[in-house]
Order: C-alpha cells, then sequence, then structure tokens
C-alpha cells in the first residue's frame, strides 16, 4: 500500500485530513507517530472553522520536518522551506481550486449547524480523500 492509500485509509478510519497526511511521513522525517497524530489532531476541518484545509496544513508539516530551520541564524533553511510551501500550495489550488477547507466543501464550518449539514451530506467523506490524495502526491514529487 502507498502513502496515499494508506492515509486515505486512516482518514476513513477516523483520523482528520492533516493527521492522515503528517503521519505517513513524520517517522522517516524524526518525528513519532503518536506525537504527529497529537500535534495534527486540531487540524482537521481547517483547524475546526474551515480555514486552511487539513490536509494542506499536514503538508506543510511534513515540508517544516524536512526543510524547517531551528536556528535563528539559518536563512537558508528558512526560505527554502518557505519556497517549498509555496509550490506546494500552488500546486494544490491549481489541482482543487482553493487551499481553504470551506471553499473546498462549498460550507461554512465556522457554525456547527453547517458541521452537522456537511456530515450529513457525506461531504467529508466525498470530498476530503481527494484533498488528502493530492496533498500525498505533490509532496512526493517535492521530497
Amino acid at each position: 500500500m502507498g502513502k496515499s492509500e494508506y492515509a486515505i485509509d486512516s482518514f476513513n478510519r477516523g483520523l482528520n485530513c492533516c493527521q492522515s497526511v503528517l503521519s505517513v511521513f513524520s517517522e522517516n522525517l524524526g518525528l513519532d507517530k503518536q506525537t504527529a497524530l497529537k500535534i495534527a489532531s486540531g487540524f482537521g476541518g481547517g483547524m475546526c472553522q474551515g480555514n486552511v484545509c487539513g490536509a494542506v496544513t499536514g503538508a506543510i508539516m511534513v515540508l517544516n520536518l524536512k526543510y524547517g530551520n531551528s536556528k535563528p541564524e539559518d536563512g537558508e533553511a528558512k526560505e527554502k522551506t518557505y519556497h517549498v510551501i509555496r509550490e506546494f500550495s500552488k500546486k494544490f489550488e491549481d489541482m482543487n481550486g482553493s487551499i481553504m477547507c470551506n471553499d473546498l466543501l462549498g460550507i461554512d464550518l465556522k457554525h456547527e449547524e453547517n458541521r452537522t449539514i456537511a456530515r450529513q451530506k457525506g461531504l467529508f467523506k466525498e470530498k476530503c480523500p481527494k484533498c488528502v490524495e493530492d496533498a500525498i502526491n505533490i509532496l512526493e514529487t517535492i521530497l
């Protein structure tokens, strides 16, 4: 099973989109899976509010682990990280029309009643697996 299939399976079993993306790369980048799952737990559904898609956020976390700076004076790593994040975001937006969860789902998730409607209509099950898959596939081309 490839990374995208594993991530989609994880999503379908109950992990959120951010957890699904981050967890398939985390251990290869020095972050244990359980910690990755905890870190990513509040980022699904665009930080639970329809903001930046959790699959995108998970991908950015992966790029941070791979390229990010850990010292203030490491400007080269910082610039590399920003570059690959912009590259990822553009590719994702080109494929999906947006990086914003509300746009991708077509509903404003800030309101509880809309989150209920989205669940009832199956929007998460219908649309999120593609976002997870796209995020993984883009990451694999960048990494």
